[in-house]
């Protein structure tokens, strides 16, 4: 529900395709007016599915309905349902403003650091950072900033689906969000933590004038 209403808002795409094998799916999307419901095969609809497979069937068949040709595709998962218009419509814009990169990934800065504090075992159970700075670190400030990948948007040039096997191999950008609004759905944890904030965004919402949830007057 909530991705297709984002998806609906943004004024920078054409079209919205759902490709599902789920009835409640098609119902939903049918509900919000989408137009292109792709009837996803069996063999890609499975939990060791490729979705860049699934990226392509969807092209090519939408391209077949409509008898156009799609440049980009955006990715966008239900299971980050915070993120709002311009975190779609920025990572788009970056993508049409750099046309090196294959890939623009919504992110934001990772609260864990593997240059400082990171760690993996190796095969005697030897804990080693997980990346070796060129120097000592004595603080969290002085390690290369890294960011965590949030699904909230893949931005995909439909030519890299036949160049790589996986975007991890393409040329990719990130395009960075607030923390707040990129959390991912993996864990039970995660999904309270949603409700958590959604319902703090509802109580600003009826009395605008507390602190907002973003933490600002």
């Amino acid at each position: 529900m909530y991705t297709f209403e984002t998806a609906l808002s943004c004024t920078s795409l054409n079209d919205l395709i759902v490709s599902t094998d789920s009835t409640f799916i098609v119902e939903l999307a049918t509900a919000y007016g989408v137009e292109f419901i792709i009837d996803r095969p069996t063999e890609l609809a499975t939990d060791a599915a490729s979705k860049w497979q699934v990226f392509i069937h969807a092209i090519e068949t939408y391209e077949k309905m409509k008898g156009v040709k799609v440049d980009y595709i955006i990715d966008m998962d239900v299971t980050a349902p915070l993120k709002i218009k311009e975190d779609i419509e920025g990572a788009i814009q970056t993508a049409l403003q750099h046309s090196d990169a294959d890939v623009i990934i919504t992110a934001y800065e990772a609260e864990s650091n593997p240059y400082f504090n990171m760690m993996e075992t190796d095969n005697s159970g030897i804990a080693k950072m997980v990346k070796q700075a060129d120097h000592l670190l004595a603080n969290r400030q002085e390690a290369p900033y890294v960011y965590s990948l949030s699904p909230s948007a893949f931005v995909i040039k439909k030519e890299a689906l036949y160049r790589y096997n996986h975007w991890s191999e393409a040329v990719c950008k990130l395009y960075t969000m607030p923390r707040e609004r990129a959390v991912d759905i993996d864990t039970e944890m995660d999904f309270r933590f949603v409700e958590f904030l959604m319902e703090r965004a509802r109580d600003y919402t009826a009395n605008p004038h507390q602190t907002s949830p973003e933490g600002e007057a």
